[in-house]
Order: C-alpha cells, then structure tokens, then sequence
C-alpha cells in the first residue's frame, strides 16, 4: 500500500473522506459525541438518480456549523444540484442568519426559488423538494423543508416530525385560491393540476402560479434527551412510518452503519424510489 492509499485509508477511519460517494460519514470537532453518516440508494424508476444531498460539518465565524439536506428532484436533477451547491450558502449569508436563523432559513428558500424561475432556461423545467437541518454550535437544530423530504428526531427513544409534508390534498385551499386544481387523474394519488404530487416545491416553472416554495421552519434545542435525527426523501417514508425508522435503528450507534441500515430496511419493503437518508447522532 503507498502512502497515499495509506493516508486515504486513515481520512476514512476518522470521516474526514469516503471512498463512496454514495456513502460516507463524519464528526463534530466540538463534541466528540455529534457524529453523522449518509447513504443513497438510486430507485428501480426508469431516470437518472435525482436525489441530491448534503453532510458535513464546517468552521463560519469562529462558530461550527452541521449542515445536512436532502434535495429530491422530479423530472431534472439540474434543480436539486444547483441546491446542493448554493442553497446553505444563500441561507448562511442572509444578513440576519446568526440573530433570527428561522427567518433567515424563510428568506433564503425564497430567494433562491426566484433565482432559479428567474434562470429558467439554464434550469430548463421540473423542480426539487428540500429539507434541511443546520446545526449550530451541537446546541440548536435549525430544519426547514418544502415538499415530502422529511426530518424525525427521537427524543427520550419517542419518533417526533420536525418537518410537515407538503401534501396537495392537505393544501387544496390555497392551490385553488391560486387558480390551480388538485386532482387524482391520472394516477393514484392528488397531484396539483394532475400533475405534480407535492404542493411545495422550487422550481417547477410551469406550476408556479399554483405552488409555494414558502418553507416550514423549525427551531429545536438539543438536549441529553436527543437521540438523534433523521433526514431522508421519500423513498424511505413511503415504506417507513416515523416510528418504524426510529425504532429500527435506536440500538446502533454509529451513524452511518444507521443511515445504511434504514436504505437497506426500505428496499426490504420494495421501495422502488430513489432514497437517501442521512443519521445525525448527538450521544
């Protein structure tokens, strides 16, 4: 073995790399204990794998930040790329980020949304789902989504939602108050104007005028009580209730053997959709 395969093998013992970019894991440099890892499965469907995501820890203004996202596109992956490369960017420059994050996370999903219906040519058409979770300082869990991307922390060994699914039946109202309609033709399930099954959502140019890329947004104080938190597309939580995933994966401590575990379990059920998850554990 040379060197440099020596130095690699070291990087992945300590989470600093991974030699699957479909894989991988890391640690907090504040606590010991803060430890994430991720997986993704590409689905059965007929398309390129349109599951994007986001797993790492970073120095910003002498503060740490985790910052984990999964990004599900439709119809494109340009969308969820462009996510994953700008999206905590935009949100960690909001001017407001370090005093008000909940607003800042608001204002930079927005933002970002305009830009890319603003780009449509470069972005050409479909959109993306989004959740993510910012952990400042192992201390307070910032987490906003928009769509079906969902976040689950466990709490004391209880499964509680941070995120909401953005659900076509769910906003009727206001996708009608819109001019648009929700229908279950063609299909199985409601979709907006029969065509897309979430009612948030960025980008989706076509739809716009009757979607929202407003975010639901959350803040969590982490505590001896937090277990750890779960983000995945809904590839798992098709086939998955919050209390299954939590459940399944509450005796193994390391996070990315429980990111793996919870794909694995998923495909058992036949999901047949694209899935990532990430694990993030607090102890």
């Amino acid at each position: 073995m040379t060197g440099k395969e020596i130095l690699h093998k070291m990087k992945e013992k300590v989470g600093l790399c991974s030699s699957d970019p479909d894989s991988g894991k890391g640690k907090s440099k504040m606590s010991k204990h803060v430890t994430h890892g991720f997986h993704l499965v590409e689905g059965k469907s007929n398309h390129a794998m349109e599951d994007y995501l986001v797993a790492e820890f970073k120095q910003v203004d002498h503060h740490e930040l985790g910052l984990f996202a999964i990004f599900d596109g439709h119809l494109s992956n340009t969308i969820p790329d462009y996510l994953q490369s700008h999206l905590f960017s935009n949100i960690i420059n909001e001017p407001d980020f370090w005093t008000d994050p909940k607003n800042a996370v608001r204002k930079a999903y927005e933002e970002t949304d305009a830009y890319i219906l603003e780009k449509a040519v470069d972005f050409s058409h479909g959109g993306s789902t989004a959740v993510t979770a910012i952990l400042i300082d192992c201390k307070t869990l910032v987490v906003g989504n928009v769509g079906d991307s969902r976040a689950v922390i466990c709490c004391n060994g209880k499964a509680r939602q941070l995120s909401i699914d953005h659900e076509p039946s769910t906003e009727r109202k206001s996708i009608e108050d819109r001019g648009g309609f929700v229908s279950n033709f063609p299909g199985d399930v409601p979709r907006v104007d029969g065509q897309l099954a979430v009612a948030r959502a960025f980008g989706d140019r076509s739809l716009k005028k009757h979607l929202s890329s407003e975010p639901y947004v959350v803040v969590e104080t982490i505590d001896d009580e937090t277990e750890f938190v779960i983000l995945a597309s809904d590839g798992l939580w098709k086939v998955m209730t919050n209390e299954d995933a939590v459940e399944s994966i509450r005796h193994i401590k390391d996070a990315h053997a429980a990111a793996k575990h919870l794909t694995e379990e998923a495909l058992k059920r036949k999901s047949k959709d694209d899935i990532s998850c990430i694990v993030v554990r607090f102890h």
